[in-house]
């Protein structure tokens, strides 16, 4: 008869790579773990690119038409009939600047506050950094504002071409931070709203109605300057707005027209830090017991 026999020193800590374990501190980052699993980070980027129009008649051109008939219809509806004006620089393209920029926000907000009800199966079966999917869908995202970005610059040369006057601003080598703040803002609201959906499911309806109205306090489609003067008890809304203002400062950049202030990025700054912070905070609680609820 056969006989096993355990001994204490099998069982030794020493004999694993890892260990697995919710006890993590409530604002670890765990980049060292997030980088090991580098290769699952690219996996997931690839994947979200790939596959969201994969069955689809046009595919990435999505990415094109999207923006493209946005930017047309707020050109026709709000510039052309209400009368919106934007200065020197043609209502297309002042909006096509703005749409360009929030649809990234919009695309890392909506898609990474669905991260654990979305990836519940793949979470409950394997382990690996959780936070490693809402960065993915950042990076990811951040494909397809450079598309739409090269479409900017395409029309861009062009109304230059027929003699419009348009220059970018000379801090307009600093749009990529400003992109990144973006994404970073996106990245903190989607882990909190994500954390808040695995207990309240009508949650989700709300971000999706709430985003929709958000865009109007977010100076989209109209200059910051317009609201002060026309509507200048209300104009408080879009001016502690961090989204506007970084679509504002944007447009900047990018064209050379808008209101911006040192105090106006250090704000958006400020803001953007506390809700990363605040929401990686809320996500990593949530980390430990979303399977239970979600």
């Amino acid at each position: 008869m056969n006989t096993f026999k355990m001994h204490k020193s099998d069982f030794s800590e020493d004999k694993w790579l890892y260990e697995i374990t919710p006890k993590n501190k409530f604002l670890s980052l765990n980049l060292k773990e997030v980088w090991r699993y580098r290769d699952l980070l690219f996996l997931f980027v690839k994947r979200d690119i790939v596959t969201v129009y994969k069955q689809t008649v046009l595919g990435p051109l999505w990415y094109l038409i999207q923006p493209l008939f946005t930017s047309i219809t707020f050109t026709i509806i709000f510039n052309n009939v209400a009368g919106i004006s934007t200065g020197s620089i043609p209502p297309f393209l002042f909006n096509l600047a703005g749409i360009m920029v929030w649809s990234y926000f919009t695309s890392c907000l909506n898609a990474t506050s669905d991260t654990f009800r979305a990836n519940a199966g793949m979470f409950g079966k394997v382990y690996f950094p959780r936070l490693i999917v809402p960065i993915s869908v950042v990076i990811s995202n951040l494909v397809k504002f450079l598309i739409q970005f090269a479409i900017f610059i395409a029309f861009y040369f062009y109304y230059v071409m027929k003699g419009t006057v348009i220059q970018f601003n000379e801090s307009v080598f600093l749009f990529p931070l400003l992109i990144m703040v973006m994404g970073i803002l996106g990245l903190g609201l989607g882990m909190l709203i994500s954390s808040l959906v695995t207990k309240y499911r009508d949650f989700s309806y709300l971000v999706s109605f709430g985003v929709q109205l958000l865009m109007y306090v977010s100076a989209v489609m109209y200059p910051m300057a317009l609201i002060k003067m026309k509507m200048p008890s209300l104009a408080w809304l879009v001016q502690y707005n961090p989204l506007a203002y970084i679509i504002e400062t944007s447009r900047y950049m990018l064209l050379g027209v808008g209101d911006v202030s040192l105090f106006g990025v250090l704000y958006v700054v400020a803001i953007t830090t506390f809700v990363f912070l605040f929401g990686l905070l809320i996500f990593n609680k949530t980390e430990k017991s979303f399977i239970d609820t979600v």
